[in-house]
């Protein structure tokens, strides 16, 4: 790795011919950096050195600090334990936490009539749900779900928006969910809603309801939503309310907060699926709660004390300094996801990270879990890489946020060997306006990169 960075320090701009980076074809005012490397060997390097937004990049990190800690087979626990005439249900923040998970654990209890209060015990984490620098409108959208160690159904909830012929709306939610919809929207024409610049908006509040205000087109079938819980511990509690009613358990006390007690006799216990299969969701579907979650459970773990987005992302740099030795110096990490736009890392640093992977891929085996381009994941549809010859020959990871279009990975020769590692950070992307016929430039940039990581 030392190598490396002193290459990749030296070179600011290097580019061998057969590897094509089209920067022509983006707008003015982008800054973008590309480092691409054969083996040992830089291919090209621009901007190597310059500070930019990861976006879900950061996503590999976490996963390699994850794996780099953890043994295999490592899993998240949720308890059931029983303390004097309490009980308390021990959550670790788990992100894969269903609703039929927590009715599993609670049947220990079916026809029970418990004399004491259930706690719910999410103390494992302390600090904010949500990281620094995540932007206020997006906190009502699943992929912005808050962070907590009472993590359940992915702290995500599904309701639908139908349109009705009065001009007015009308929402629906599933029984089972416990949050309350109010609409205000109104139903207008493609034509009515351009002339009076009425969007659709949400607002949200601390006790799980969500209004609709603005409008909506008129439309055959009801618009399908998702919402980021907003109190965790509320929806848990409700949730757990009609689990115990459904399964005739009478409990005379109340549902609290609260830590369980040290010498709490464990009733029962819900395991998590591997730490593997856990990060291939989370690289796939490139979902924030999963990295955020096993961000906070990494600094708990690591330092033995409350996991939060700061121990987190200091225990992802220390993991990754003594057991790599990878420093990732003067990086911004507010989070384990890349959600936050105050995150910065180079593609310096980041190149690092994929060698390291390639490297060690017997010992971290994350390549084998990244999406395959054009195949599955966040990468079968990206314009870019749906048809051949880029089609199955890059296993990467993605980020996308405003102005940032990002890829990390590898591609590979017709024998199935990796070629080329590579790191495309483009960031102040703002496009010109859609023409018909005529491929966004991000795309025949992409395209065009891509290519000749695959065919040089």
């Amino acid at each position: 790795m030392r190598t490396l960075t002193l290459l990749l320090t030296c070179v600011s701009t290097v580019a061998v011919a057969s590897i094509s980076t089209p920067y022509e074809v983006l707008p003015p005012g982008q800054l973008s950096s590309v480092i691409v490397t054969k083996d040992a060997t830089v291919e090209s390097s621009v901007n190597a050195e310059q500070l930019l937004p990861p976006a879900s990049t950061l996503k590999l990190v976490t996963a390699l600090a994850a794996k780099l800690h953890w043994k295999e087979g490592y899993q998240f626990s949720t308890q059931l334990l029983e303390q004097g005439d309490d009980y308390a249900l021990r959550f670790s923040g788990d992100p894969s936490l269903s609703r039929q998970d927590l009715e599993s654990l609670l049947q220990n209890l079916k026809g029970k009539t418990l004399s004491g209060d259930l706690y719910l015990d999410g103390t494992i984490f302390s600090g904010y749900d949500r990281g620094v620098g995540w932007p206020w409108d997006v906190l009502g959208v699943c992929y912005a779900a808050p962070a907590s160690a009472l993590s359940l159904e992915g702290n995500c909830v599904q309701a639908s928006l139908k349109t009705l012929d009065n001009g007015a709306t009308s929402a629906f939610v599933p029984k089972h969910q416990p949050i309350k919809v109010i609409t205000n929207v109104k139903a207008v024409s493609l034509e009515e809603k351009k002339n009076s610049y009425c969007d659709l908006n949400l607002t949200t509040a601390p006790n799980n309801s969500y209004t609709l205000s603005g409008c909506l087109v008129n439309r055959d079938k009801p618009l399908p939503l998702k919402f980021a819980v907003q109190s965790p511990s509320l929806f848990v509690k409700k949730t757990i309310s009609e689990i115990l009613e459904q399964n005739n358990i009478t409990l005379n006390g109340k549902i609290k907060l609260g830590k369980a007690k040290y010498k709490a006799t464990l009733v029962a216990e819900h395991k998590s699926d591997s730490l593997d299969e856990m990060l291939e969701f989370m690289l796939h579907k490139s979902n924030n709660l999963y990295a955020d979650n096993i961000t906070k459970q990494l600094g708990a773990d690591f330092y033995g004390a409350q996991g939060s987005f700061n121990s987190g992302t200091s225990a992802i740099r220390e993991i990754l300094l003594k057991q790599t030795g990878i420093d990732l110096g003067n990086a911004v990490l507010e989070d384990g996801s890349g959600l936050s736009r105050n995150n910065r890392v180079s593609p310096q640093v980041m190149m690092q990270i994929m060698q390291y992977i390639k490297s060690n891929e017997e010992k971290v085996h994350l390549i084998a879990l990244l999406p395959t381009s054009g195949l599955d994941g966040t990468l079968k549809y990206r314009p870019s890489m749906r048809n051949t010859p880029i089609k199955g020959k890059i296993k990467g990871k993605s980020g996308s946020l405003f102005g940032s279009h990002n890829m990390v990975g590898y591609s590979y020769d017709a024998q199935g060997n990796i070629k080329y590692t590579f790191v495309q950070f483009v960031s102040n992307y703002h496009p010109e306006p859609k023409v018909k016929g005529v491929e966004p430039a991000i795309t025949r940039f992409e395209k065009a990169f891509y290519q000749s990581l695959v065919t040089q």
